[in-house]
Formats: structure tokens, C-alpha cells, sequence
């Protein structure tokens, strides 16, 4: 049960209905003012603000039409219900498109009335949510990173730790969770935050050309290599470099990446001069650091050498407290990109989010919501507003597939997928087999989802 106390001014001429309209609203649990006139209305509204205004079309000195016009313009939010005589359509008419959220017919049904305030309830306390959310993302909005679970905190006091000094650090956890957010962070904490970050993902660079875009090339240093180009280390002198996937990196540039972290200075391909940087240098995987060694795929110097730091992302099914402070972060992001007027995330919807296993995590989330403030466009984010395959959620329960109609095949595709990944655990391998697809399949398809495989 709702228990937001609402704030209700009651306008009517007629002292039985105000009576008795006042006392049902009190013994409902809420405070009631009650008034019966347009000056009185104004006076009563001077300084204060209420959660909804009940106001009679028909009202001595002046009409309720022309106080609901006045109270829009003063504070839009406010939702004023117009109460008039049963039949009166035009006037009905009239007042919706003024701005009244609703109306009422008298004879008052206060079933009807009962019901239109708890929704006004649920309405005010999803406001009050959405800005204790806001001043909270506004309190850690300076490094970037969203989230009051222990583990964020816990990741804040490290970034705090580390960012002072020059030391490398290896950034773990699954794809999607925010590593190259953190790497930001944590540079733009240093002293070194008003200089260049660069970032490099060592898995999205065609293999032949990733030495390259890390070293740099003189001019004719191979085919196609028309002109001179710095590399990173060059562009990132003074400030940061951030190696995503470092494990992606072939294992054969591994040994000129550590020799040139030990000394400090690189040689272009092609090139015989040697280029002095001052760089530090961040490093990320989503693989477990261990089992790439053993595979052969991570260095073990390497490894150690820039693990001076380990930070370790949890995935969001770990931190579920979080969902809806970013929820929130992305619903203010992509409202302001797309100039929506998208209050927040209804708890219908919240419900849902709160109920899905994120395989993609953060990134995952972040393309629903951009998703579900396009559709609203404004208001609250409803179910409807979510891709299909988390409204066929059920919040609490197992995980089900119960496609809306108007699905397309390529929706449906998706859902399927994601919910095989949801049961077992992200495992590709597993998803795969069971779908009948093989594993380099699931990896492009979640690739095209926007999520890294």
C-alpha cells in the first residue's frame, strides 16, 4: 500500500460536498484544505504548492476553467481535476485541453475518486524518487560513475587510491561494465586529467594494423601506408592510454609493448627514431587474467607489469541496487540528447529492469533506455516502452517468452537469445548449443545488439 501523504485542495462552491469530500480525502490519509471560491483558491494557493487541486467548473467570482489556467501557468506539474455536472461534455472537453489531467462528474463516485488519488499518489512518489535519484547522480556526476552499491563505493576509494600516482592499473570484468567509464575516471582524478586519454580496443582493430595504431608508422612502412602517423603513445603523451582488451592483443606485439613501458619511449614502424612519451598507461580485459596466461594469450610480464593495480567491476546482477540510479542517469542522458521530456522510470517498468540478469550489463542497459526514452518521448517509462524481450518478464519469477503481438522475427530472434544467455549464465557456449547455432553466431549477433560478445 502507498503510503505518500498528498497535499489535496478542494474547490467548491457547495459547503455539503466540500464537507463530505474533505473528510473522505482525510480518512484516506491525506491532508485536505477546502475552499469555495476563486479568491479564496488564489489566496490559498499563495506560497504553497499542492499535489493535486479537485476544482468546480462553475465557481462564484470567477470560473474554475480560469483558475485552472492560472495554476498551469504558475507550476504546469501540479495536476488540477475539474469536477462538473453529469452530462456537461463541452465543458469537460474544454478543461482537458487546458491542461486538466481528468474530470469528474457529480454526483462524485469517490470509488472513482479513490482510485484517480492513489494514482496521483503513485505519481508524486515516483516524482519524489526521481529527484532524490537526481541529486544523488548530482553528487557523483564529477567522476563519472553512477552507483550507491557497497562495491561502487568500494571502487570510488580505489580510484581515489590510485589516480594521485603514476601507476598502472589492469581493470577486470565482464564486457559492458564500465571499464573504460572507470579508466576516465581515474585520469580525469590525476594531475594528468587536463591532458589527452586515449583509448585503444586492441579486439576492434584488424590484427594487421593494430601495431600500427599503437606504435604509430612512418610514411611507406608498408602498403597503403601513404603518409606518417603518431600512434598512440605519441598522442597520449602527458596524459593517459587505455588498452581495452589488452588479452586481444597479438601475442607477438606483447614483448615491444612491454619493452616499451619499461623505457619510455617507442619507434614508429618503419621508422629508426626513438620517440620519448610520458604516458600512463591503463589497461583492461573481460577475460580472467589467470586463465589468458595459461591459454597463451596474456604475457606474463606483461600481466604483472601493469597490474601495479587489479580493479575488479562486478557485473550489474551484483549491484541490482544500482539499476535504478543508472536508469535514471540514462533516462536524464538520452532525454537531453534527444530533447524528450521523460520524467523517469515508472515502477512497472523498474520492476522489469530490476528482474533481468543483464548479460550485456551496463552497456545493455544503457541501449534499453535509450530505446525507452524515444518511445515515451515524455512521462513516465511504462512496460510498453521496453524491448519485448524484458516486458515478457515476470518480476520475481522465472524467466519466460511470451512475445507481444507486432513482434518481428528480428525482435524475437533477439529475446530468444537473450533469454537463453539469461538461464544459463552467459555462457555462449552453452547458448549456442542449446539454440543449435554455433558460438562465433551468438558473438555477431550480440555485436549487432550493441553489446560486446
Amino acid at each position: 500500500m502507498d503510503t505518500t501523504r498528498l497535499s489535496v485542495l478542494v474547490v467548491d462552491d457547495e459547503p455539503a460536498l466540500r464537507e463530505v469530500l474533505s473528510l473522505r480525502i482525510a480518512d484516506w490519509g491525506h491532508d485536505v484544505r477546502a475552499v469555495s471560491d476563486v479568491a479564496e483558491a488564489e489566496r490559498a494557493l499563495n506560497g504553497t504548492s499542492p499535489d493535486l487541486v479537485l476544482c468546480d467548473v462553475v465557481l462564484p467570482g470567477g470560473s474554475g476553467l480560469d483558475l485552472l489556467k492560472r495554476i498551469k501557468a504558475r507550476d504546469e506539474r501540479i495536476p488540477v481535476v475539474m469536477m462538473t455536472a453529469h452530462g456537461d461534455v463541452d465543458r469537460a472537453v474544454d478543461a482537458m485541453k487546458s491542461g486538466a489531467a481528468d474530470f469528474l462528474t457529480k454526483p462524485l463516485d469517490y470509488i472513482v475518486v479513490n482510485a484517480l488519488i492513489a494514482a496521483t499518489q503513485s505519481d508524486v512518489r515516483q516524482r519524489q524518487e526521481s529527484h532524490s535519484l537526481d541529486l544523488h547522480l548530482d553528487g557523483h556526476g564529477s567522476v563519472g560513475l553512477v552507483g550507491g552499491s557497497r562495491s561502487m563505493r568500494e571502487i570510488r576509494k580505489l580510484i581515489e587510491t590510485i589516480a594521485p600516482s603514476d601507476a598502472s592499473a589492469i581493470l577486470t570484468g565482464e564486457s559492458g561494465t564500465g571499464k573504460e567509464v572507470v579508466a576516465r575516471a581515474i585520469h580525469m582524478a590525476s594531475n594528468r586529467g587536463d591532458k589527452p586519454f586515449i583509448a585503444i580496443n586492441a579486439a576492434a582493430i584488424p590484427e594487421g594494423l593494430v601495431e600500427s595504431e599503437i606504435f604509430g608508422h612512418e610514411q611507406g612502412a608498408f602498403t597503403g601506408a601513404t603518409k606518417s602517423r603518431a600512434g598512440a603513445f605519441e598522442l597520449a603523451n602527458g596524459g593517459t592510454l587505455f588498452l581495452d582488451e589488452i588479452a586481444e592483443m597479438p601475442i607477438s606485439l606483447q614483448p615491444k609493448l612491454l619493452r616499451i613501458l619499461e623505457e619510455g619511449h617507442a619507434r614508429r614502424l618503419g621508422g629508426s627514431r626513438e620517440i620519448p612519451f610520458d604516458v600512463r598507461v591503463l589497461a583492461a580485459t573481460n577475460r580472467n587474467p589467470a586463465q589468458a596466461i595459461r591459454d597463451g594469450m596474456l604475457r606474463e610480464d606483461l600481466f604483472y607489469r601493469l597490474n601495479v593495480f587489479e580493479v575488479k567491476l562486478p557485473p550489474l546482477r551484483d549491484r541490482a541496487d544500482d539499476i535504478g540510479l543508472l536508469a535514471q542517469h540514462f533516462v536524464r542522458e538520452f532525454g537531453k540528447k534527444h530533447k524528450m521530456d521523460v520524467h523517469g522510470v515508472g515502477d512497472p517498468a523498474r520492476q522489469l529492469l530490476e528482474a533481468h540478469s543483464w548479460s550485456g550489463n551496463v552497456r545493455e542497459l544503457r541501449n534499453v533506455m535509450e530505446r525507452a526514452v524515444i518511445v515515451a518521448r515524455s512521462g513516465w517509462i511504462e512496460p510498453r516502452h521496453l524491448p519485448p524481450y524484458l516486458q515478457s518478464l515476470k518480476p520475481g519469477g522465472e524467466p519466460t517468452l511470451v512475445l507481444p503481438a507486432g513482434t518481428t522475427l528480428a525482435e524475437a530472434e533477439r529475446a530468444l537469445i537473450m533469454r537463453t544467455l539469461e538461464r544459463v549464465g552467459n555462457n555462449k557456449a552453452e547458448a549456442a548449443r542449446q539454440l543449435g547455432l554455433d558460438v562465433k553466431t551468438i558473438r555477431n549477433k550480440l555485436r549487432s545488439y550493441g553489446q560486446e560478445a
